[in-house]
């Protein structure tokens, strides 16, 4: 009786065993597939609300790790990504890295299912937004559920953005740049929604000048360049008079406005005219500008 009762128990468990096996094998090869939402590759990632700054991501990490124009090579770097809905150059709108560099989609990769079709020099021009397994996300505007992970040839973790895998451009190499679009006829910066993103970049794309740092900015109370205004002008820091009323602004170039006075708080790299600061989320909430 005991020994029939034995046998039993050991048929049952090698039962239960052989179910666990089959389960644990089952998508393992994920290769060329976007990962569900929370999903990186079978690996966690963690997704967040809001900046990397207001998540208290560790100085020299991320985004603000990586060099610019230069593919993510220190495991720091892909330790976190952060995607923000934003305006760069005519782009509006289009999703900028923590950093504040444009991000980019191909024509030549699929986005149902994620592929990219970009890799050995060509992903040195265009370094893929990569992410650690077990890494996060920053979600600044952008909508979870636009936003994945797929696995590359190399075997990295590539950003997706409605199915899209995204990229930085080698020529940016500075925050607000949009020098990537429309090169080749191929590459556009992408949106919040993984779409191309409208307009042309100064000097026609693919690497003409863009405009350089203002010296000046009219700060208007009201949207789309409605008085009051307000001038302002000088080198580095310096703090609006009448803070928190600006609803949109005019600038011939790039300049960095800031939520607090003394250039402190939360900021964000604008490139020209806002007709609407609230579509980047600073309507009343510039205290500082910084020039240079």
């Amino acid at each position: 009786m005991f020994r029939k009762q034995t046998a039993a128990v050991i048929v049952s468990s090698a039962a239960v065993g052989a179910l666990l096996l089959t389960g644990c094998g089952a998508g393992d090869d994920d290769k060329g597939s976007a990962a569900p939402a929370g999903q990186a590759s079978g690996e966690a990632v963690d997704f967040r609300s809001g900046t990397a700054k207001a998540n208290n991501a560790a100085p020299m990490t991320g985004d603000w790790a990586n060099e610019p124009g230069k593919a993510a090579v220190k495991p720091e770097a892909t330790r976190w990504v952060q995607l923000t809905a934003s305006k760069a150059g005519a782009l509006d709108p289009v999703v900028v890295n923590g950093a504040g560099f444009t991000l980019y989609r191909f024509d030549k990769d699929s986005a149902n299912p994620s592929k990219s079709a970009c890799n050995g020099e060509c992903a040195t021009t265009w370094p893929p937004v990569l992410v650690a397994p077990g890494g996060r996300i920053f979600l600044d505007g952008v909508d979870k559920s636009k936003v994945g992970v797929v696995k590359r040839d190399d075997g990295t973790r590539q950003v997706t953005v409605g199915g899209w895998p995204v990229y930085r451009f080698s020529k940016d190499t500075k925050p607000g740049r949009t020098n990537g679009q429309g090169a080749g006829g191929t590459w556009f910066g992408v949106t919040p929604d993984g779409k191309k993103a409208a307009g042309k970049a100064a000097g026609g794309g693919g690497g003409g000048a863009q405009a350089g740092p203002a010296t000046s900015v009219v700060l208007f109370d009201e949207r789309n360049f409605g008085d009051p205004s307000q001038g302002l002008a000088g080198k580095g820091c310096q703090n609006v008079a009448r803070d928190n009323v600006a609803s949109s602004l005019q600038a011939s170039g790039s300049l960095k406005i800031w939520s607090e006075r003394n250039c402190t708080g939360k900021s964000k790299v604008v490139n020209g005219d806002v007709a609407d600061l609230a579509t980047i989320g600073f309507d009343n909430d510039i205290s500082s500008v910084f020039f240079g």
